[in-house]
């Protein structure tokens, strides 16, 4: 005869994966409007998940799954852009015939005819300007891009107005927007290509006269920036360097300066020194005796290596050219074949 049985635990529940929790729900829903905000189809995207995620395998209550889905369409529809109205093409132009003028017999007054309503020239500024206030007086806007590439245009904050034609009828207005990328130019017609500056030639002019030259091309003077022709020369204080002469140029001359280039660098040497050999590109140095990093002519000890225009008294303990660390006069140097001195 056998003994009691011992009861059989109960089975611990499967472990849920983490998108089947309600965690992973909530946060699905949420970001659809985020990602819907930055463009319409990553939203869509979203929406799609997040709908999957509330009606496969979902625990909740109908009720509850029901009210999730409105509520993550509603926000995914909030942040959705308006669709602009095609621009009419010219081959599909629709010309309405002149309305017959209707003779009422002793009729005494007559209708004011409509009068088109105004629209500021937005040339110039952003779409995202634009939209808005042309449909707040009442037009329905479109826009296209104004170069040959006809890319669709998202994100109306990161274009801008190059051309408008306004048309329609009084009673529906309408506006036609050409755009271009706010970094870029804008075409000289509608449908021709981006017309970025052209970089002209200014080598061995003077640092004030490229200037001038780079920035009459249509280059913005910020983006211009000076530097050495040698490699352990060093430029005055701004103002002062006025009449040093180009050596080098980037870009070369005729390359276009697109929104890729960050920087124009010349650089430059004084007209003292002359430009270094062309083979010898951006190695060259000018003379420097005692190998201590300043170059002769702005070295106060030029035969002495251990004093040098930092360091008149004397380079730091464990600082000089002698130590170890600095290599001999015959060896690699960290001033000569760096810039850190």
């Amino acid at each position: 005869m056998s003994g009691p049985q011992r009861p059989v635990p109960p089975t611990p529940p499967t472990p849920r994966r983490w998108w089947q929790t309600g965690g992973a729900r909530v946060g699905a829903v949420v970001a659809v409007p985020v990602l819907g905000l930055l463009n319409d189809r990553l939203g869509g995207l979203m929406l799609l998940v997040a709908l999957t995620l509330l009606w496969w395998r979902n625990p909740w209550p109908k009720k509850g799954r029901f009210v999730a889905t409105v509520v993550a369409m509603a926000l995914f529809g909030a942040v959705l852009p308006e669709q602009p109205t095609p621009a009419p093409t010219a081959g599909s132009a629709h010309v309405t015939p002149p309305a017959r003028p209707s003779y009422v017999p002793g009729a005494a007054r007559t209708t004011p005819e409509a009068t088109m309503p105004t629209l500021p020239d937005f040339t110039g500024d952003s779409l995202d300007v634009a939209f808005p206030r042309s449909r707040k007086k009442g037009f329905t806007v479109a826009y296209r891009d104004a170069s040959e590439q006809k890319r669709e245009v998202t994100a109306r904050s990161l274009w801008k107005v190059c051309f408008q034609q306004v048309g329609g009828t009084p009673e529906e207005p309408t506006v036609d927007f050409a755009v271009v990328r706010r970094e870029e130019p804008c075409p000289r017609y509608e449908g021709r290509a981006v017309p970025w500056p052209v970089m002209p030639e200014v080598v061995w002019k003077t640092w004030r006269a490229a200037v001038a030259k780079v920035v009459a091309a249509g280059v913005p003077e910020d983006r211009l920036h000076a530097d050495t022709a040698y490699l352990n020369d060093v430029l005055p204080a701004e103002g002062e360097y006025d009449d040093w002469r180009v050596c080098v140029q980037d870009p070369a001359e005729g390359d276009p300066v697109t929104d890729e280039v960050y920087l124009v660098t010349l650089s430059l040497s004084s007209p003292d020194h002359g430009c270094p050999a062309p083979d010898r590109g951006r190695d060259a140095y000018l003379p420097d005796r005692d190998d201590d990093g300043d170059p002769d002519y702005l070295d106060p000890y030029p035969d002495d290596r251990n004093r040098t225009r930092l360091y008149p008294d004397g380079r730091p303990s464990g600082s000089d050219g002698s130590g170890s660390s600095s290599g001999g006069g015959d060896g690699w140097s960290i001033c000569h074949h760096t810039r850190w001195c």
